[in-house]
């Protein structure tokens, strides 16, 4: 009797998993069309801090639903 009941619970948790796959895998997630990137702001370059540094533009990045300006700056080459 005993391995009766360990195979009905078996069988619940393996009907319960394919009931939960089968709904998640509905799910679907649309991420809306991303407006087009702004003009370039125009940077004026500060003066370098050392000898061997090398200045890297400043460009826009996505963050979470709009473009954020990430500004320019000077790295050591």
């Amino acid at each position: 009797m005993h391995a009766l009941v360990v195979k009905a619970m078996k069988l619940r948790a393996l009907l319960a998993a394919a009931l939960c796959a089968s709904t998640l895998s509905a799910c679907y997630v649309a991420e809306p069309a991303r407006p087009a990137q702004p003009p370039p702001v125009v940077e004026v370059l500060p003066a370098p801090p050392a000898p061997g540094y090398r200045w890297v533009k400043g460009h826009y990045r996505w963050e979470a639903n709009h473009w954020q300006w990430v500004p320019g700056h000077w790295r050591p080459v």
